[in-house]
């Protein structure tokens, strides 16, 4: 493939980090999402969170519900529960056997909805032992919460206080470590002894590999460039973009698409959250044409997700064009609207 073409073929990506949300305002997000991925880690963090096989399978049906009323039929979304400190062994086996997908780690107070989130990972020992046991992956929010550590640090100190020693301690515990934003992950990712198992991964997300934090304060505040982990500085983008789309399996697609109304982002206290459902295709394509990386799009974006998740790969191909598409200023959002990342700008690719 040139780095440089007019149209590139992919097999079908899966998004392996995404926010729906719940009711009417989670069809207008599933219309986004199918229109280009074939299936997607759905985050359990409503309200109450999805803390069980029950609450897993009555949320699941939910989704196939809206979907069918949608008439989408080529959409898979794989079910994931909320760890908390009162996880028992038993749901692991039970989540198991009915095909959840992981567990998910919110440290406490995190991110939105992380209220219930674990307050000491050593809580959870137990239940960590069971996901190695049974193949069950951990999907882990990596940021410590404590407020004498400046919000720009808090996702490398996680790697050193808690990260390191929970791989320690569980070496054959499948993690992914989602939406990686610094320089200090990716590095941590791409050089970790694995013992030769596929046990480690890391998303990342179009923000993070487009955007520095001075996108946040680019004359005045730009609440919707703010997501948590928050933007950080140019060294981390570029780290980032270079893992990314350096053709490692251990780097893969994951949004970390957030829906939130345009009045809860342009509030006083304004939530956490990109929108990059809409176009994260084509967004994604141009952060890996910026550095003549086109060819290495599909191996991140189709290819390294399943193989980790130990799923078939998909067989459907997607085609992006390079045609400018403009990004509208506002998306319907149930009863509300929603303002989409890059809104009222145009992007260079579009969907075929």
């Amino acid at each position: 493939m040139s780095n440089s073409p007019k149209q590139i073929q992919l097999i079908q990506p899966d998004d392996w980090h995404l926010h729906i949300r719940d009711g009417e305002v989670m069809k207008d997000v599933l219309v986004d999402t199918a229109r280009q991925f074939a299936r997607a880690i759905i985050m359990p963090n409503l309200k109450p969170p999805v803390t069980t096989v029950a609450l897993a399978n009555a949320y699941r049906t939910r989704i196939e519900a809206s979907l069918e009323s949608l008439g989408i039929v080529r959409f898979t979304p794989l079910m994931t529960l909320y760890l908390t400190d009162n996880t028992s062994a038993d749901e692991v086996h039970k989540a198991k056997a009915a095909g959840i997908t992981a567990f998910k780690l919110y440290p406490a107070g995190a991110t939105t909805n992380s209220d219930a989130g674990v307050s000491d990972i050593k809580r959870c020992y137990g239940v960590l032992e069971a996901m190695q046991t049974v193949g069950m992956p951990l999907l882990v929010h990596g940021e410590v919460t404590s407020a004498d550590i400046d919000i720009f640090d808090r996702e490398a100190v996680f790697i050193d206080r808690v990260l390191e020693p929970l791989r320690k301690d569980f070496p054959e515990l499948k993690i992914v470590f989602e939406h990686i934003t610094t320089k200090q992950a990716a590095h941590y990712v791409r050089d970790a002894q694995t013992n030769g198992k596929n046990s480690l991964a890391a998303t990342i997300t179009p923000q993070h590999l487009l955007m520095n934090r001075n996108a946040i304060f680019a004359g005045g505040i730009r609440p919707h460039n703010y997501c948590l982990p928050v933007l950080k500085r140019e060294e981390h983008r570029v780290a980032l973009l270079e893992v990314a789309t350096s053709g490692s399996p251990r780097f893969f697609l994951g949004t970390d698409s957030a829906p939130h109304s345009k009045g809860a982002k342009e509030a006083a206290c304004g939530c956490a959250g990109c929108y990059s459902a809409f176009n994260a295709l084509g967004l994604y394509a141009e952060a890996f044409e910026s550095v003549g990386k086109l060819d290495k799009l599909e191996g991140f974006a189709s290819l390294f997700g399943p193989d980790f998740y130990s799923l078939p790969r998909n067989t459907k191909t997607i085609s992006l064009v390079k045609q400018a598409q403009s990004i509208p200023a506002e998306l319907p959002l149930g009863d509300e609207t929603i303002v989409p990342l890059r809104a009222g700008e145009a992007i260079a690719w579009s969907l075929a």
